[in-house]
């Protein structure tokens, strides 16, 4: 599993805020061209978030999936691409310097389908450099959000 990590100058709780607002993702999640439905129920487990990746005109409409939601520390989701395949996506916020700021662990793993057999060092830097790009613009919208008054 690929994991990247950054320190975020917000609470946990405001960088769950982002995470838990599904109409956000095509804002900070590099790849993601475009969210075209989420679940009312979203973040729970089970509900899903409709979206579509990748450069028009081979972009790919698919969904991803809620399989775990531990507000404001965990969120887990199978993330689909099919033909290309699926990933799982764990996203671990961490509280330091006494809740002010969060430690945000970003793994992502393919599960299933072509991606999952095509691994290479090239691949691996690839996914390292698009995840820690995802969570600089994670950062960069958790900061801006309003922190409790």
């Amino acid at each position: 599993m690929a994991i990247v990590e950054k320190v975020i100058d917000a609470p946990p709780q405001q960088v769950f805020d982002v995470l838990a607002d599904g109409w956000t993702y095509s804002d900070w999640v590099v790849g993601t061209a475009h969210v075209r439905d989420v679940d009312d129920a979203w973040p729970r487990v089970g509900s899903r978030l409709h979206h579509r990746a990748g450069p028009w005109p081979f972009s790919l409409q698919d969904a991803s999936t809620v399989l775990v939601c531990e507000p404001p520390h965990r969120l887990v989701l199978r993330a689909g691409l099919w033909p290309a395949g699926e990933a799982i996506v764990a996203f671990t916020l961490e509280p330091v310097d006494g809740g002010a700021t969060t430690r945000v662990r970003l793994g992502e793993d393919f599960a299933a389908g072509p991606l999952r057999w095509v691994r290479t060092k090239v691949n691996d830097l690839v996914l390292h450099l698009r995840n820690r790009e995802t969570l600089d613009r994670l950062s960069d919208i958790a900061t801006r959000q309003k922190g409790p008054q």
